[in-house]
């Protein structure tokens, strides 16, 4: 989900910085992408630098993209393959190695998240804004304990009662970081349709609404809702989400979610048109007053 695309001769060797809370999924991608950087530079195919580490090319490009943890011989043998034999140099992607691997804290809740989801909570920890367009239910950055729930039953309708709250939990503790101090900017565009499903009864939909009015007093949160009567607009395809990071070296990600599995996209033209069509969307909805007003009135509709 991250580092270039291309097989680009020009790359440059330095040392990448880390300045986030990301946990070890960012970290992975920042190591990754500099052992990429290292490896264009001294012209080694991935398939010489899985040979040096007992590896195939696919596990290097895994590697270099941040989908797995990292031995920390494995980078070393990495590093002296690719000329970086200065200890000073080699010290602080060791210490990166080390720290990548780390549980993050959503490890606690390991058992319930599928590999492809975790990966996007290490991202949605680490990112400085994220964007997202939804059209079905409330995102999850922005749902209420009790509406979470009612989500979370329509698909673990099965799940033991713990379950189902610890689910409710590990949602709650990604909300968290919206209130820290390194809080990211949420953008967050929701059509009509949203609103109007009451899922988990007019009771829990009225709750939702005012936990989003709560929410919007957020200086980072910004909450846009495209009304029916705009007509067919600029996502067309569905839901997605757009991840930035502070760190200048990552590229955007865009991320849509599937039953069973998630898309990440990364490359440039990609990731610029999804931007492109989520400025379109903020232009044809309402504006955050507008969106306010719409919330403040629907509440009204419901309590009479």
């Amino acid at each position: 989900m991250a580092g270039q695309t291309a097989e680009d001769g020009g790359a440059q060797s330095g040392v990448l910085t880390y300045a986030g809370g990301g946990g070890p999924t960012i970290l992975r991608i920042l190591l990754g992408a500099q052992l990429r950087r290292l490896r264009v530079a001294k012209d080694v195919t991935r398939e010489q630098a899985g040979y040096a580490i007992r590896a195939s090319h696919a596990k290097i490009s895994r590697l270099e993209l941040g989908r797995v943890g990292f031995k920390e011989r494995d980078v070393a043998d990495l590093l002296t393959m690719y000329g970086v034999t200065d200890t000073e140099e080699r010290a602080p992607l060791l210490t990166l190695a080390r720290q990548a691997n780390a549980p993050g804290w959503w490890h606690k809740y390991g058992d319930l998240l599928p590999n492809w989801f975790e990966v996007y909570v290490g991202l949605e920890e680490a990112a400085s804004t994220v964007r997202t367009y939804e059209v079905q239910f409330i995102p999850g950055l922005l749902q209420s304990p009790e509406y979470a729930r009612a989500v979370i039953m329509l698909v673990h309708g099965g799940a033991s009662a713990s379950e189902v709250d610890r689910r409710v939990s590990l949602r709650m503790a990604r909300q968290q970081r919206l209130t820290r101090p390194d809080a990211p900017t949420l953008w967050a565009v929701m059509d009509e349709a949203v609103l109007r499903r009451p899922i988990g009864g007019p009771q829990v939909l009225r709750a939702q609404i005012d936990h989003l009015l709560e929410a919007v007093e957020l200086p980072n949160v910004k909450l846009q809702i495209m009304p029916f009567d705009r007509g067919g607009h600029a996502a067309a395809g569905g839901p997605f989400s757009i991840l930035r990071f502070p760190e200048r070296d990552l590229p955007d990600v865009v991320y849509m979610e599937q039953l069973t599995s998630a898309l990440y996209l990364d490359k440039l033209d990609e990731t610029d048109h999804y931007m492109q069509v989520m400025d379109r969307l903020c232009i044809q909805a309402y504006s955050l007053a507008e969106s306010r007003r719409f919330l403040e009135d629907l509440r009204e509709e419901l309590s009479g």
